[in-house]
């Protein structure tokens, strides 16, 4: 299916303070109007384009009136089967048009979404499901194997299957037939306000345990507003994502900035490197969003006939390296990158309007006092933010590597710098720091290290926890990794600490998804041209393929718990030896020569 349409002159060109200035204007109405949310502003826009492409994809395509009729069959069978406000209903779909009416028709009368993440099974999704207490889950049939596991201490929740599912025969699309698609009547709406909870989403768990985060309605209306606003969406639009819809970008971000302004979302489950390009075209898509990775992933493909013939406008999101930044722009022909920095649950957010590559965004001088963002010296000993005698927070000066956090603020009108937490309260404690600046002040902790530069843009560095001490020496394991990637024929590579007996600190790790033979020799010059010596990886592990998140992160616990050890694993290690100059592999007498301290590190 294929649609074409012409983009306004206006939207080629544009300013920095204009992105703005339209983010500002589209929000700052949301809190004077708390029961206006998501679902009734889509209906709103279904009034004007009622019979226009809202979600297209090659298994169904919805235009905004049946993507309302379809969502209020949903609000009806919520109402029907008991689900009161603020009572959990979890979703466990893959990317399709129908995920959308689900969590808009459930959320708009009441009930709050889990967006489980499909990458789960066993433990870890029966821990995503018993941590919300659903009253009903909702299982794409396809999935529905995963759902065997027991789910623990509290009431099981009813099982509906979306598709034919032998162990599961409640079907969902079955039963909301029996509810009308007319416009729900005054004693069918409930009370429902932006500061009710409207979605649960998980947080990735590349290490340990998913937390769900609570999102308030006013944070669904934030996100979308704000990205309208910068991305300066119109009905001529078509975002291309195959990001997951379980995930805030994904589900959220990307059709709530069309969505609102009567553009249409096109829907793809997961990406294909081969089939991206062709899609963009076939779609006749002008912004698609992406992850840093996906850039990536792109830029290491083969060429593809269909790669310059797109009119794209403009590509958002975040994570984009400066490594793949400039040639990912050049080769693909993208006219503007719009990369951000926003936690789903977070209180900082930061854009990149005007294309600086390799910054994740900066906060104009005039909005300083509405998105204050500080960055914190970092004691990466203890991994704690350093406090002066007085026991105050240090701030960084320019270009100064330190934690960035924002402040806490309460109310409606502050929904973007809200932190409305998890559902794990020890976890959401966590979060916060006190007495940062002066005595009863609290700020959101954001977990990641970065420097801001004279001119204000702000820099991503890493995740603390991934940063480490070796030699006395701070390793930023992302920074490695991307000197890593840099490298022919390294597809992706996760870079970790591991201990090793009779030394302080962390040696550095890398786990890397290779093509073909890794050239070591060339490998190893390659990193002691770019890093210095206590950077550079003393192991080495090779694998056919590392395992990602839905997110395209990549996972560590399992790698970090196997370490080096030779028998942990089947893959190939390989080590740095300081004596001989060279990556040798690693064997169990060598493995053994390192544990007894028997080689000088």
């Amino acid at each position: 299916m294929t649609v074409t349409h012409s983009i306004p002159a206006t939207q080629t060109k544009d300013s920095a303070a204009s992105a703005w200035l339209r983010a500002l204007e589209r929000t700052s109405a949301i809190s004077k109007h708390p029961f206006r949310t998501l679902p009734n502003v889509i209906e709103e826009v279904a009034a004007d384009f009622g019979e226009r492409p809202a979600l297209l994809s090659d298994h169904e395509c919805l235009t905004y009136a049946a993507l309302v009729r379809r969502s209020r069959q949903y609000s009806r069978w919520a109402l029907d089967h008991g689900v009161v406000n603020g009572e959990a209903v979890c979703l466990l779909m893959p990317n399709r048009p129908e995920y959308l009416a689900i969590w808009l028709g459930i959320t708009k009368v009441g009930g709050v979404v889990a967006l489980l993440n499909t990458n789960l099974a066993g433990s870890s999704l029966a821990h995503s499901i018993r941590v919300v207490g659903p009253k009903h889950v909702i299982v794409a049939a396809e999935l529905a194997d995963r759902l065997s596991t027991p789910l623990g201490d509290f009431t099981a929740p009813t099982i509906w299957a979306h598709g034919a599912c032998d162990p599961f025969p409640r079907r969902i699309e079955e039963e909301i037939e029996r509810y009308s698609r007319e416009t729900l009547s005054n004693e069918e709406r409930r009370p429902v306000t932006i500061d009710d909870r409207a979605l649960y989403i998980y947080t990735s768990g590349t290490t340990g345990l998913p937390k769900a985060a609570n999102i308030s309605h006013g944070r669904l209306m934030q996100w979308s507003h704000w990205f309208a606003g910068m991305m300066d969406t119109t009905s001529c639009d078509r975002m291309y994502s195959c990001l997951p819809m379980y995930h805030s970008s994904g589900g959220v971000q990307a059709p709530g900035a069309v969505l609102i302004a009567g553009g249409s979302l096109v829907i793809r489950e997961g990406l294909s490197t081969r089939e991206f390009w062709a899609d963009i075209v076939r779609w006749d898509c002008t912004l698609f969003q992406y992850i840093g990775e996906l850039c990536r992933y792109l830029l290491h493909s083969g060429p593809s006939a269909h790669e310059n013939r797109h009119r794209v406008r403009m590509a958002c999101g975040n994570g984009l390296r400066p490594e793949v930044w400039r040639e990912f722009q050049s080769r693909f022909l993208i006219p503007k990158i719009f990369e951000f920095y926003a936690a789903t649950e977070g209180v900082v957010s930061l854009f990149n309007i005007e294309g600086e590559v390799g910054a994740v965004g900066r906060i104009p001088g005039y909005l300083a006092h509405r998105s204050p963002v500080a960055l914190i010296k970092f004691d990466y000993e203890r991994e704690v933010p350093l406090r002066s005698e007085p026991g105050f927070c240090i701030p960084c000066a320019a270009d100064e590597i330190g934690e960035a956090i924002g402040p806490l603020r309460q109310g409606s009108v502050h929904v973007a710098s809200r932190f409305e937490g998890y559902t794990d309260e020890q976890a959401s404690n966590k979060k916060v720091i006190r007495n940062v600046f002066k005595s009863g002040d609290a700020w959101f902790r954001t977990g990641d290290l970065m420097r801001k530069d004279k001119r204000g843009f702000f820099y991503f560095v890493d995740r603390i926890g991934d940063t480490f001490r070796w030699k006395g020496e701070n390793v930023a394991a992302s920074e490695v990794a991307e000197t890593i990637g840099a490298f022919p024929g390294i597809k992706l590579a996760s870079v970790y600490g591991v201990t090793v007996p009779g030394t302080d600190g962390r040696a550095g790790m890398a786990a890397v998804e290779v093509e073909g033979e890794l050239d070591l020799v060339a490998f190893r010059r390659h990193l002691l041209d770019r890093l210095p010596r206590y950077a550079c990886p003393l192991f080495i592990r090779i694998r056919t393929e590392l395992e990602l998140t839905g997110t395209f992160k990549c996972t560590k616990t399992d790698l970090v718990r196997q370490g080096y050890d030779p028998l942990a694993t089947a893959d190939a290690i390989y080590f740095n030896h300081p004596e001989h100059g060279d990556f040798i592999r690693l064997d169990q007498v060598l493995y053994e020569q390192i544990q007894a301290g028997q080689i000088r590190l």
